[in-house]
C-alpha cells in the first residue's frame, strides 16, 4: 500500500519570511529531499515523525509549541509513524 504524502495546507509569505502549516495523516511522508534553506518547525500537535537519513534512521518525537531547528542541506525523508495527524508549522527566515 502506498503511504500518503504530507501536505502544506497554508502558506502565507513577506518580503521576510515564509510559513507553512504541514499536515502528516497517519503514515504520511514527506519523500526524500534535501534541504534548501534553513528553517524552524513549531509542531502544534504531539507525535513522532520517524527521519530517515542515508546514514540510518531515528525517532524525533514532536511536542507540540518547542520549536526545531532544521539546516540546509540535510538528504531526509520524514515519516508519521504515529497512529494520528501530526501537524506543524514551518518558518522560513528569508
Amino acid at each position: 500500500m502506498e503511504r500518503p504524502q504530507a501536505v502544506p495546507t497554508v502558506q502565507v509569505s513577506n518580503e521576510h519570511v515564509v510559513v507553512t502549516e504541514w499536515r502528516f495523516a497517519p503514515g504520511a511522508e514527506t519523500g526524500w529531499h534535501t534541504h534548501g534553506h534553513n528553517y524552524v518547525v513549531v509542531p502544534q500537535t504531539n507525535g513522532e515523525l520517524l527521519l530517515e537519513t542515508p546514514e540510518g534512521q531515528m525517532i524525533a518525537p514532536l511536542v507540540a509549541g518547542q520549536s526545531y531547528a532544521r539546516t540546509v542541506g540535510v538528504q531526509h525523508n520524514v515519516v508519521n509513524s504515529s497512529s494520528h495527524e501530526v501537524v506543524f508549522v514551518e518558518i522560513e527566515v528569508l
